[in-house]
């Protein structure tokens, strides 16, 4: 019996020995992908029903400013613009490049879920009907809610300013999804509140860095 144990554990420690240098490979496999460079701006990939301005979006598409991107049930859209990447999540409506006064390029997310990740240096801005994001080089993901805005600056800096008081702006800088914010409409007795770490992974932000020839800041300490 102990010969069997014995050899039954050898097998489960190979077992996990081949499992970890699997995973170890895949890591490799994704740097070599990340040093590879960046893809060329435009739509990288199309999943379901995704409409741009009102049409069905293709590969390779470019995005240009004042588009509205609209995803379907279970659909998803991933593209590149300049320097920067998104992912669209499912029942999403999102106006990429809105006009604004100054030069700050505005995306306006209407409905659903974005998760963005931005050149460093470059200023861009986040709209949505209880929020105003500013930032300056960031990943970031914003959920809309029926009464708040949900924002994870998930590494660098953004101001987040509750669109109904503008004197409650907090400025975040993080490491690796450090502080995330529920942001109010008017009426709740605090415009903004923690929240947790939800509906967005490492995985992905590694995903879109890569697409612009990057990698996040926080290097392989995965947690989400």
């Amino acid at each position: 019996m102990t010969g069997i144990s014995f050899h039954s554990a050898r097998r489960a420690w190979l077992r996990s020995a081949a499992a970890a240098a699997l995973a170890a490979a895949g890591m490799l496999r994704l740097r070599a992908a990340l040093a590879a460079g960046a893809v060329p701006p435009g739509v990288a990939k199309i999943k379901g029903d995704v409409r741009i301005n009102g049409k069905p979006a293709e590969r390779g598409q470019r995005i240009a400013p004042g588009d509205l991107i609209v995803t379907g049930r279970d659909a998803e859209l991933v593209f590149v613009a300049e320097r920067d990447a998104f992912l669209v999540r499912a029942n999403s409506r999102i106006e990429y490049g809105a006009a604004a006064r100054s030069a700050v390029k505005v995306l306006r997310v209407l409905t659903g879920a974005l998760l963005s990740v931005f050149e460093s240096g470059q200023r861009r801005e986040i709209r949505t009907a209880t929020a105003t994001i500013g930032i300056r080089g960031t990943g970031i993901y914003v959920e809309i809610e029926s009464q708040r805005t949900y924002a994870c600056t998930c590494y660098g800096e953004a101001v987040l300013t509750p669109v109904d008081d503008p004197g409650a702006a907090e400025t975040v800088v993080t490491q690796h999804h450090d502080q995330p914010r529920y942001i109010y409409a008017k009426g709740m007795p605090n415009m903004m509140e923690v929240a947790p770490v939800v509906n967005h992974a490492d995985v992905e932000l590694y995903m879109l860095e890569g697409l612009v020839g990057r990698s996040p800041p926080f290097e392989d300490n995965w947690v989400y």
